[in-house]
């Protein structure tokens, strides 16, 4: 195995010090990514991932075999556009209620997402990612908080009751605040299982089978949290850890329940508005939108999204189905968990990034490897986000049957379920968006969709990507960016107990605040793996590997790759 030893810097330093590899190549290239696929790491030369076969229309294609909510599902009451017409607004609603629905042939459809597949030979280490084609903006756990906020915003905590007499969600009895319910669920009383019996001021913490932090967890493995979406993979289950972390430990310095659920809210929600936000829709735009007053209240101007129910305000399908679902695009097909130590997002069984177990300790997060941490150097191989381009990576064209039932006739590429999940939930065209905005839109010729069947328009998710793609793919274009910067803060300045609305204002003690100083202030940092200290020890090419990582990192003729389609 390799080692290397990190040291921790002046923070200054950190900001303004040398070049990194990745930094270099970051700026080489812009356009189509193709980052590869890949298993643990080792050093034997890998064999190129079969290619799948080309997709044709499928007869009566199933959509909806699904093992979990993430990326697949169809959250209730997003087919309102369909069910009960564009005018509606329940849990969803539609942006843009006067732009048709777009719906292009289920047979174009297939094509498109073929062409949207990433087919590039596996890595066996994130180092070797030399193509020029990571984000060098976004370190990759950005993906990973996107994908906390998205669960944040969409989970559903209706009485199973109250979805039975409204299974079309046109009653919207949650609201889409960032309020972390997956952390606290309903509070101590009616989400005891949450917290410490012996203190329900703490929420419960477990260990994994060598003593580290993980979620608590039940006898099978699964989590006890309030929402299972954040156990799916164990980059999110190990963020999601760092909240139940950062309220005890405010807390143990002597809040109150109350105080310490609010600090931790907005901590968060300062997170999304000034660090995820700006990286994801731009900073110019980000800031064009606040209106900050000296001492209180900060106003948003969002121009297109006005939910008719403030109080309970519905989700667009524009940005539900479409604009968020950009963070696919930025997922990678491998990550460097801890030095040394690269493991495949889909790969064989327990040795891939699946959660829903007990934390491996091999695959405990170095969280200097996902996001910048204050006071330490950036690995020259940290993980980084793909670019936001319309390629997605190998292993999300064969989702594995922990994501989707292997039945005769399942969709099993994602590009592909995206795609008519659009169609079939009434998303406008990409063109017509864009001229709603009163933006000039982007003819199909460049998009790089040639058929004529698609009669000058392109799907409204495939149109965000491109779009994001043509400008360089480090971050959303104007489109796609407008739509998720007015979702997102026109949702936290219609929630009264948000940060924005504090009566004299609120900010962290120690600005600018980030992902990075919200680890550290959380405490996740003091338990990152050993072999990534900071007074580590030096190289030892000799040491011998754990019988865990002995099977993680299985013999050289061994391949690693997603699972097979069925």
């Amino acid at each position: 195995m390799r080692a290397t030893k990190r040291t921790r810097v002046p923070e200054e330093t950190t900001a303004t010090g040398g070049i990194s590899r990745r930094g270099v190549l970051g700026g080489v290239m812009a356009g189509l990514a193709a980052l590869p696929a890949a298993g643990p790491a080792h050093a034997a030369p890998r064999k190129p991932a079969p290619t799948a076969p080309a997709a044709g229309p499928a007869a009566a294609p199933i959509l909806s075999a699904a093992r979990s909510g993430h990326g697949v599902g169809a959250p209730r009451g997003s087919d309102i556009a369909i069910t009960a017409g564009r005018a509606k607004e329940g849990r969803f609603g539609v942006m843009f209620k006067k732009l048709p629905a777009f719906a292009p042939s289920d047979e174009l459809l297939a094509d498109l997402a073929q062409q949207m597949v990433d087919r590039t030979p596996p890595l066996a280490d994130v180092s070797l990612s030399n193509d020029g084609f990571d984000n060098p903006d976004i370190p990759a756990g950005y993906a990973y908080l996107g994908q906390f906020i998205d669960h944040d915003m969409t989970l559903d905590r209706t009485p199973m009751p109250l979805q039975e007499v409204d299974p079309k969600g046109l009653t919207n009895f949650d609201t889409p605040f960032f309020e972390l319910g997956s952390v606290y669920g309903r509070g101590p009383a009616a989400d005891p299982q949450l917290y410490e019996p012996a203190d329900p001021r703490r929420l419960r913490i477990g260990r994994n089978h060598d003593g580290f932090p993980d979620l608590p967890r039940n006898a099978d493995g699964t989590a006890v949290i309030g929402d299972h979406r954040n156990d799916e993979n164990l980059i999110v289950a190990q963020f999601h850890l760092t909240f139940l972390q950062l309220h005890n430990k405010l807390v143990d310095e002597g809040r109150t329940f109350d105080e310490a659920q609010r600090l931790v809210r907005w901590h968060y929600q300062w997170l999304i508005v000034h660090d995820f936000l700006p990286r994801i829709a731009g900073k110019a735009l980000v800031d064009s939108m606040l209106r900050p007053r000296r001492g209180g209240p900060t106003g948003v101007d969002c121009r297109f999204y006005k939910p008719g129910n403030p109080t309970r305000p519905m989700m667009p399908i524009e940005y539900s189905v479409a604009a968020y679902r950009f963070g696919h695009s930025m997922i990678r097909a491998e990550y460097e968990m801890h030095d040394a130590v690269t493991i495949p997002f889909f790969g064989k069984p327990s040795n891939d990034l699946r959660g829903s177990r007990p934390l491996p300790t091999i695959a405990r997060a170095d969280w200097n490897y996902f996001f910048d941490v204050p006071g330490m150097s950036v690995p020259d191989d940290r993980n980084m986000t793909r670019l936001i381009d319309t390629k997605l990576a190998l292993p999300l064209d064969e989702l594995p049957p922990t994501v989707v039932q292997h039945v005769d006739g399942a969709i099993l590429s994602l590009a592909h379920r995206n795609l008519l999940r659009g169609k079939r939930l009434g998303l406008p065209a990409g063109q017509d968006v864009a001229r709603a905005m009163g933006l000039a839109p982007i003819p199909n010729d460049r998009l790089g969709l040639t058929d004529p069947r698609w009669n000058g328009r392109a799907p409204l998710w495939f149109y965000v990507l491109k779009e994001a793609e043509l400008l360089g793919g480090r971050t959303l274009g104007p489109v796609g960016g407008r739509i998720v910067a007015e979702v997102i803060l026109g949702i936290l300045s219609l929630d009264r107990t948000s940060f924005l609305n504090a009566p004299n204002g609120w900010a962290p003690e120690r600005t600018p605040f980030r992902s990075g100083d919200f680890l550290e202030m959380a405490g996740a940092l003091e338990n990152m793996p050993v072999g990534n200290e900071d007074e580590g020890a030096e190289d030892d090419p000799g040491a011998e590997e754990t019988e865990e990582t002995e099977e993680l990192h299985a013999e050289d003729d061994v391949e690693v790759e997603p699972e097979p389609a069925g």
